[in-house]
């Protein structure tokens, strides 16, 4: 593709989490198909910033741009991330549009993630989720060798595909119930299948499973939605090894 584009734009503006939001029309032209759509919103800001929009510059989060950190998630045209599979927003390039596209952009939408302004979301649930067990306490002494524990390679890829969610919250985004299953099943299942995570593993369970019921999540029905749109492609065979590992840790719980 060639030349440059001219694209109207509908976003959500939303000054802070108390106030109303609503969708607002703008047009952003002399944009590259070569361009990130995180490039295009740069470029869009510095014109309302040009032309002293009353609303200002939107507001969208970002860090890496890289498709490593996570930060930088939309709702694009009705999808997380927009229309590439296994692409964040930040690594989503304007090819993927045509000149004179209508392109709808939104926050993640889900009571766990609430608004705080435009597109930035408050994303402090997973942080939550993860200091409630997502970790271990065994001390380790001194560095070891890396063969020091063997783990059949079949368990190391299985736990590397788990530990490959960026935590972007697409999965919540996407479930119609706005369940974080598939993310608590990642951390759950990263730490369960090495040998380092067993020593905790049944309080991990209880413990991750009960913040994010605390933290308003939705449940699990199993459409497939968030598999299907993970920019990391998490598989649901973790909310499988999650239901596992939870049936077994309450059949034998020691938590009170």
């Amino acid at each position: 593709m060639s030349g440059t584009m001219t694209l109207n734009l509908k976003i959500w503006r939303q000054p802070n989490s108390q106030a109303k939001g609503q969708m607002k029309d703008y047009k952003v032209s002399g944009i590259s198909p070569d361009m990130s759509f995180l490039e295009m919103l740069d470029i869009l800001n510095e014109k309302l910033i040009r032309e002293k929009d009353p609303d200002g510059p939107v507001a969208f989060d970002h860090d890496c741009r890289e498709g490593i950190c996570g930060m930088c998630g939309l709702f694009i045209n009705g999808r997380p991330h927009g229309p590439w599979k296994g692409t964040t927003t930040c690594q989503l390039h304007m090819r993927a549009f045509k000149d004179g596209d209508t392109i709808y952009i939104e926050p993640w939408r889900a009571k766990a993630f609430p608004v705080i302004k435009d597109l930035v979301i408050d994303r402090s649930a997973f942080d939550r989720i993860i200091q409630a067990g997502g970790y271990i306490s065994v001390n380790t002494g001194v560095t070891v060798d890396a063969n020091e524990i063997p783990i059949p390679k079949e368990v190391a890829d299985e736990a590397f595909d788990a530990a490959t969610c960026i935590g972007c919250g697409a999965c919540v985004a996407v479930c119609k119930n706005a369940s974080a299953m598939l993310f608590v099943a990642a951390k759950v299942s990263q730490l369960a299948l090495l040998p380092q995570g067993k020593p905790e593993r049944k309080r991990r369970v209880e413990k991750m499973i009960a913040q994010m019921d605390a933290e308003g999540f939705g449940s699990c029905t199993n459409t497939g939605a968030c598999e299907a749109e993970c920019p990391k492609g998490i598989s649901l065979t973790h909310i499988a090894r999650l239901n596992r590992e939870y049936i077994y840790s309450k059949l034998t719980s020691t938590l009170v």
